[in-house]
């Protein structure tokens, strides 16, 4: 059976915090540790980002003509759009209200993944921005909770994305280690003999969804989760195998 265990007792993190010791406390805290097979711990990503000191004070940001150009169409801070674009590699779309970027690591988002919400008590005029290698983090965080061993253990680091053509947010993977982040099954049978031609699994992508049923997106401050029991396939592949190359684009 699977089971999903908020991680509580996190204290509010700060840059240069040990993030492994600290959410290893919390697990021995909740009984969960040892780290077992089939145990997946997902991190969101602003206490890592928190913790890797990717805070940015907005009151030191100047922004160029570009930026100043794009905060006029998207009715943004300049500073913030600033910020996204040293973060993006392309804009994909800029109407009112809406920056749409491909992030330096390939995912397609809203403001590159910068965000002000959540990130601790003080000044306001902060902005968060991603882990600038989520998926070596997730492997150091594994290295570091499953000293014993990993095999079947894994890591998550999660963040909240919108999708095309739907509302709201789901959890998504942008960094991963002890698992396969994408699972291929092309080439396999469906139960009546069919061959599978195009089916491919973004398993830490429904890891992390799973999670963000207790971690939440609002004023939960249960920022990482325990998934006990599931049933990992071999491998090990981080959130890199998801992005979609610019290549492969299905909207343009």
């Amino acid at each position: 059976m699977i089971a999903i265990h908020p991680l509580f007792d996190i204290p509010e993190i700060r840059e240069g915090d040990d993030l492994a010791a600290l959410l290893g406390d919390s697990l021995a805290a909740a009984g969960l540790m040892p780290l077992q097979s089939g145990d997946v711990l997902v991190v969101t990503q602003k206490i890592l980002s928190k913790a890797e000191g990717r805070m940015i004070d907005l009151t030191t940001v100047e922004p160029g003509p570009d930026a100043q150009a794009l905060a006029e169409t998207t009715r943004k801070d300049a500073r913030l759009v600033e910020l996204v674009l040293r973060e993006s590699s392309a804009v994909v779309r800029a109407v009112p209200h809406v920056l749409i970027t491909r992030h330096r690591l390939g995912h397609v988002m809203a403001n590159s993944g910068i965000d002000r919400s959540n990130i601790g008590p003080g000044d306001a005029e902060r902005a968060l921005l991603l882990p600038l290698d989520p998926d070596g983090s997730a492997r150091r965080l594994l290295d570091r909770l499953a000293p014993g061993g990993t095999a079947g253990i894994g890591v998550v680091i999660s963040d909240s994305f919108g999708r095309p053509w739907r509302h709201g947010v789901v959890g998504v993977a942008i960094g991963a280690a002890g698992l396969p982040a994408l699972v291929d099954r092309r080439g396999e049978e469906d139960r009546d003999g069919r061959r599978l031609e195009v089916t491919q699994i973004a398993l830490a992508d429904q890891i992390a969804t799973a999670a963000t049923l207790v971690t939440g997106e609002g004023a939960e401050s249960v920022p990482a989760a325990l998934i006990r029991g599931l049933a990992l396939p071999d491998g090990d592949a981080g959130a890199g195998a998801l992005v979609r190359p610019p290549e492969e684009d299905l909207f343009r």
